[in-house]
């Protein structure tokens, strides 16, 4: 058994001096020193010997036990360092490579128009207000004193969610909502998304957006619509920008008027850019509230008027940057955004 013994001592640190990895390690540790292992089976067969040398080969059986233990022990230090100094040179960081470059974002120049115009408005002393983008018929179009006939009600027109629910198509049930939640007087702007049944060119998009504004006090005229949008165009377009008010029919509004602006190319001389006329597109629409809108909001028509207005801010983007091509604002293109 002494024999047997040694020789299991020799093969297990044979064994243990070729290994290469701890899976192997851990092997050849359950191979010779396990439950069923080759030291366990001889320590088993113990009972058969004479008492008097049971005694010598436990004390020889625990020191090759001790052995074995002890050389398993040193080589898994080996292997785990040898392991970790491999790990190490693969993560290794080379501090000389050039650092990744960050791309900053920045204003997209839909959002950065509509915060010009919040600002302009801001500064003449009207509050930013919000509404949502899903709305009902009343706020959209009856509150607004329109038609039941009118072609914006059609489903050719307007999205319908149900008979009674729509994706608004402008921003003027905001002022529904805060005409009927607050009292006179109220001066106001709202921007948002808008939807309607467009078909997509280079003018014209399903989604878009406006900016709609609201002025409700005592004694309000349109000289003092006129003048408030004098000093927005002049404001966001430069101090020479005239503008030209021509009458037009809105529902809400009774009078109303569309507004144009002098050519930005010629500043009013006449070019090739406006047909030699000296001014631009039409830009917004406005006009002084309809007493009607005021009875359904609350608002007693003999004691207050205001003025109301509209513009749409992709159109004022596009006259601004000189874009020819509203789908540009929507393709999230990088060549195109970061020109701005």
């Amino acid at each position: 058994m002494k024999e047997t013994l040694k020789n299991i001592e020799k093969e297990a640190l044979n064994h243990l001096s070729k290994t290469s990895d701890l899976k192997e390690l851990d092997q050849i540790r359950i191979k010779f020193l396990g439950k069923k292992g080759e030291l366990t089976k001889v320590l088993r067969g113990m009972g058969k010997l004479p008492k008097e040398e049971r005694p010598i080969v436990g004390q020889l059986a625990n020191e090759v036990r001790g052995k074995i233990e002890e050389e398993l022990e040193k080589i898994k230090g080996e292997l785990k360092n040898k392991e970790k100094l491999i790990k190490l040179e693969k993560e290794k960081i080379d501090i000389s490579m050039p650092g990744k470059e960050k791309l900053l974002g920045h204003r997209h120049p839909l959002l950065k128009v509509k915060e010009d115009l919040e600002n302009v408005f801001m500064n003449m002393g009207f509050d930013i207000v919000e509404g949502p983008e899903i709305e009902t018929v009343h706020n959209n179009f009856d509150a607004l004193n329109s038609p039941e006939n009118h072609p914006s009600r059609d489903l050719s027109d307007t999205f319908y969610i149900t008979d009674n629910i729509l994706l608004r198509t402008h921003t003027s049930p905001v002022q529904v909502r805060v005409m009927k939640q607050r009292k006179p007087p109220l001066r106001i702007v709202s921007a948002g998304r808008t939807f309607r049944f467009d078909d997509v060119d280079d003018t014209h998009s399903p989604m878009f957006h406006q900016l709609e504004g609201l002025v409700i006090d005592k004694n309000i005229t349109m000289a003092n619509l006129k003048h408030t949008i004098d000093m927005f165009i002049k404001e966001i377009f430069g101090s020479d920008m005239e503008t030209r008010f021509r009458p037009h029919y809105f529902p809400f509004t009774e009078p109303s008027a569309e507004v144009d602006v002098s050519c930005f190319e010629c500043k009013g001389k006449g070019c090739d850019s406006c047909h030699g006329t000296g001014w631009s597109m039409e830009l917004l629409g406005c006009g002084m509230v309809h007493p009607k809108v005021l009875e359904n909001c609350g608002i007693d028509p003999n004691e207050y008027s205001g003025f109301a207005f509209g513009l749409g801010i992709d159109r004022i983007a596009m006259v601004k940057y000189g874009i020819n091509n509203i789908r540009l604002l929507f393709d999230n293109d990088m060549r195109f955004l970061n020109q701005f």
